[in-house]
């Protein structure tokens, strides 16, 4: 059997929190897409995911959201986001919301099997790692609970973070040092209003095993998290910041 050949189009899905607080994260996403030799388009009218009203509850709201996500990227033959959130969204919960609608499925199950999380489809699909970054210092990787368990995709960020020259990535470990399994940071989107102490206490925890690293720098791969995260840490005056993989693989951190 042939090797399927190698991509040379995407259409960016750029979400809504990087569209409204992380523009340079799809600038990022450009650049790395555009070096792997993937022309990049992003189509006009794209505007949400979803996911806000499917989580609380309102699926009739979250139909119409996805059945126009489902219209503007109908065209598209790979769809590329730097959200695991967002793509978890698609490739599993489109199918779910449609399973009623006949036709609307056979689109949302057709659209999730092109839709790739940045990290997944330069590893994976395109088979390119290494992008000549360089980034002096000590950090520590955050999975996102989408990335992780809903994707699946731990080694992927790592094996294009491995490639940073002059990066030193720390793991969480717990106190009899081993590795620590991975910890929520409590955002969860609308859970982090409707249970704040609950999410708040699950923020502290995380920052308690960042803290633990000795590092000033977390790397994740979600927007959500990065907010949160950064929120608490600034809150707590913590001198950590935390980075989408993409800023490093760009080498615009530092």
């Amino acid at each position: 059997m042939n090797p399927s050949p190698r991509p040379t189009e995407a259409a960016l899905f750029t979400t809504c929190l990087a569209d409204a607080f992380f523009p340079d994260l799809v600038q990022n996403t450009i650049w790395l897409l555009e070096q792997a030799d993937v022309a990049v388009t992003i189509p006009a009218g794209q505007t949400c995911c979803g996911q806000p009203p499917y989580n609380a509850g309102f699926h009739s709201e979250a139909r119409h959201i996805a059945s126009h996500f489902l219209d503007v990227f109908a065209d598209a033959p790979i769809i590329v986001s730097p959200s695991g959130s967002c793509v978890t969204m698609v490739r599993h919960e489109f199918p779910q919301l449609f399973r009623d609608d006949p036709t609307r499925l056979v689109q949302a199950l057709a659209l999730a099997g092109r839709t790739y999380e940045l990290s997944e489809f330069l590893v994976n699909v395109v088979g390119q790692t290494d992008f000549g970054a360089q980034w002096h210092g000590r950090a520590t990787y955050h999975d996102a609970c989408h990335m992780s368990r809903g994707l699946g995709l731990t080694a992927e960020p790592r094996a294009l973070l491995a490639q940073v020259k002059g990066l030193e990535l720390v793991d969480m470990v717990e106190a009899d040092g081993t590795i620590s399994e991975p910890w929520c940071c409590g955002f969860g989107g609308a859970f982090a209003v409707k249970q704040s102490a609950i999410s708040g206490a699950m923020l502290n925890e995380k920052i308690r095993r960042i803290e633990a690293t000795g590092v000033d720098t977390v790397i994740t791969g979600d927007g959500g998290c990065i907010m949160h995260m950064n929120g608490g840490l600034q809150r707590q005056n913590k001198p950590i910041h935390v980075l989408h993989y993409t800023e490093i693989l760009c080498g615009k951190a530092r």
